[in-house]
């Protein structure tokens, strides 16, 4: 039996722009998984991030206040653990972070992770390689593999984009949907978010969402991306105690 994950990231902008655009991107995304960046984080944050959620039907599972980055989870996945890390600060830039969440849908676990990069390239290298061995971490702790989406704020070919190419796969290259491009939203023409996943998970598709053109211009000024991928049931789906079997959230 296999398993096929949605798995989308959307940078929302702090939900500042049209609310009822992106409730309806968000809609028609129909993630398992969504990673959020620029996800709200100053007053009623909380409730903000839940009411981005609740357009999914989906949940928050993992994110902290700072670094504005979360990962929403649906009712389609098990969640096992969330969390979220701050990465290295660089003074007087703004603070970054991981958010991680492992999930499991019939036995495949997967550990996704939330990145939003800086525009300094310093600084974007290393939370770069940073988040890239916060979510192995994680993924390892579990027996899951480990996926990262976000929004690199560079293309394919630069340094930071070719680090986590080179571990893990860049999935729009290998089943891609529509021509990519996610920014900026009214006149896309650069591909600055990425889905990227560990091989043993299969890319069926990866590209944008069919939605409302309107919409999307509205919703925030990156398109989302999602990515459709399968995965072989396999040791994670028997029976034993590994680590990690309990469920938790942080």
């Amino acid at each position: 039996m296999t398993v096929v994950l949605r798995i989308a990231s959307y940078n929302v902008r702090s939900m500042k722009d049209d609310q009822a655009a992106l409730e309806r991107v968000v809609s028609a995304l129909g993630a398992d998984v969504l990673c959020v960046q620029e996800a709200p984080r100053f007053l009623f944050w909380r409730r903000r991030r839940r009411r981005l959620a609740a357009f999914g039907g989906l949940t928050v599972a993992a994110g902290r206040r700072r670094g504005g980055v979360a990962v929403l989870t649906g009712p389609g996945v098990r969640l096992l653990h969330g969390e979220g890390r701050l990465l290295e600060s660089f003074f007087p830039l703004e603070r970054r972070a991981v958010a991680v969440a492992v999930v499991e849908a019939r036995g495949q676990r997967v550990a996704v992770g939330s990145i939003h990069l800086d525009l300094d390239e310093k600084a974007r290298m290393r939370h770069a390689a940073e988040a890239f061995a916060v979510v192995q971490e994680v993924a390892d702790r579990f027996d899951a593999l480990p996926v990262l989406a976000g929004d690199i704020n560079e293309q394919s070919g630069r340094p930071s984009w070719d680090h986590l190419a080179e571990r893990l796969t860049d999935c729009y290259p290998v089943s891609p949907r529509g021509d990519g491009f996610t920014f900026p939203a009214r006149n896309p023409h650069k591909r600055i978010d990425a889905i990227f996943a560990r091989e043993g998970l299969s890319v069926l598709s990866c590209g944008g969402v069919e939605a409302d053109p309107a919409d999307l211009a509205a919703a925030t000024d990156h398109l989302p991306v999602i990515a459709e991928l399968e995965g072989p049931r396999g040791s994670s789906g028997e029976t034993g105690t590994r680590r990690g079997d309990e469920p938790r959230t942080i």
